[in-house]
């Protein structure tokens, strides 16, 4: 009963991903999980988050409903019922995992996972009890937690990290964001549609940092006007939780700063669960919170693996989903191709959203390209004016000599269901005149796309 072909230690969407796939193929399967199936993505990241969103957007439509000829009176946030609303999309996600592991005989192990041999995995329950169970490979995929910058200890009441951020019991009136990568972003947008004063804090010159700089200073323009506080090219020093509520110093160019809150939201980023989890024991080798693999997330060790947010590349649910697969399908000897870490979506769901794939200008520039970049505004697209979300623009960045589509950059209403398009156009080597001649459907927000290809040919149409 504890012999399996492949044990997977973690079931968020790496884990539970690589499980299900690895049953399909014919394997034998356990996976070990100490909390809710569905890991921290399904619980505690990107779906209850987005539920938050939903609620938030859905409040900004009502207090906008006069713009498009409704009236609404005595609106307001039961922020308790948004909060439940969230846990319970939660709770039904990870019922649907529970489904899948049913529906492909694969056996959920409740405990903590820790390798002790090369083939060998002792699992502790809650009550302390250690069962060793074999297996011919074992998958690490134990995923992150939020960063916990050293100067700013989280204590979960005052200073809290992500998960606290979805289940506070009582709404702050005023918060400060330390980050403004997509976590910092959303929950900033989130807390600021539903009347909490927010300042986001960002070490970097611009936020969505990593993004295009044109969709920073277009996101950047959009929450100012929103009324949350922006402060660049600055850093909170230090974070006094004495008194009733917090005071922020903060040092910016012009001096330090101090910022009284309620609360404040430490979101710079994520780190790696590889503690207690037995690299050391086994040899596993490891440098910068990170397990070193392959192409094929095999690492030195014969018959462990890794993949997700503990090896290189991008901490994101569908890079954590597309390694798991391409682990075991290279076990099952299929000859999976390699990923492609440069054509990986990224999505943020604030308001407006963003969503990006492929090179920056300024990196296509930085590697060489001459290129041509075509832009198009939903202020001129007649869908984005009849739902009344004409804020942002589609970007695209072709090589001038091939035509090879390099990037693709978009903020605004919906582009996160857009950005697939790009996507698959690359990994199909489509060049710009492609997109130019491909008839997207009038009047939608995806027309966009065309018409930015064809600004880059200064072939657009309605510019």
């Amino acid at each position: 009963m504890n012999k399996y072909d492949i044990i997977v230690i973690g079931s968020g969407p790496g884990g539970y991903v690589a499980a299900i796939r690895a049953a399909q193929l014919g394997f034998k399967v356990g996976v070990v999980e100490k909390e809710s199936l569905g890991g921290i993505c399904l619980n505690w990241g990107c779906i209850p988050t987005k539920a938050l969103l939903k609620s938030a957007q859905v409040f900004d439509y009502i207090k906008h409903a006069s713009d498009y000829g409704i009236t609404v009176k005595d609106s307001k946030v039961d922020f308790g019922a948004t909060i439940k609303r969230s846990r319970e999309v939660a709770n039904g996600m990870s019922k649907g995992i529970e489904f899948l592991f049913k529906k492909n005989k694969i056996d959920k192990i409740f405990g903590h996972g820790k390798l002790v041999a090369k083939n060998k995995v002792s699992v502790k329950d809650d009550k302390g009890k250690e069962t060793t169970y074999e297996a011919k490979h074992i998958i690490l995929a134990t995923g992150g937690r939020s960063r916990e910058l050293p100067n700013i200890p989280i204590d979960g009441k005052k200073v809290i990290g992500y998960r606290k951020a979805m289940s506070l019991e009582k709404q702050p009136k005023k918060m400060v964001v330390i980050g403004s990568g997509a976590i910092g972003v959303e929950f900033a947008y989130f807390y600021n549609s539903i009347g909490t004063e927010v300042t986001i804090v960002e070490y970097l010159p611009r936020i969505v940092p990593f993004e295009d700089k044109d969709v920073s200073s277009e996101l950047e323009k959009q929450y100012k006007k929103a009324g949350i506080k922006i402060m660049t090219n600055s850093s909170v020093e230090s974070v006094d939780t004495k008194g009733k509520g917090c005071k922020v110093k903060v040092k910016t160019k012009k001096g330090e700063e101090e910022i009284a809150c309620d609360v404040v939201l430490s979101a710079a980023g994520v780190t790696t669960n590889l503690e207690n989890i037995g690299l050391e024991g086994v040899g596993v080798k490891h440098e910068k919170g990170k397990v070193l693999v392959d192409d094929f997330y095999k690492t030195n060790v014969d018959g462990v693996y890794a993949i997700g947010d503990i090896v290189h590349g991008p901490a994101l649910a569908h890079v954590a989903s597309a390694e798991g697969i391409i682990c075991v399908e290279k076990i099952a000897n299929k000859n999976p191709e390699p990923l492609d870490y440069n054509n990986i979506p990224s999505c943020t769901y604030c308001q407006p959203e963003v969503a990006s794939v492929g090179y920056t200008e300024e990196a296509a520039k930085e590697a060489g390209y001459d290129i041509k970049v075509g832009k198009f505004p939903f202020s001129a697209s007649g869908k984005a004016s009849a739902a009344g979300v004409k804020q942002g623009f589609v970007k695209v960045i072709f090589d001038a000599k091939y035509g090879e589509w390099l990037g693709a950059h978009m903020i605004g209403a919906n582009v996160t269901e857009m950005i697939a398009e790009a996507v698959t156009a690359r990994k199909l080597e489509t060049t710009g005149h492609e997109i130019i001649k491909s008839v997207h459907p009038h009047p939608t927000m995806s027309e966009a796309v065309m018409e930015a290809a064809a600004a880059a040919y200064d072939e657009v149409i309605h510019l």
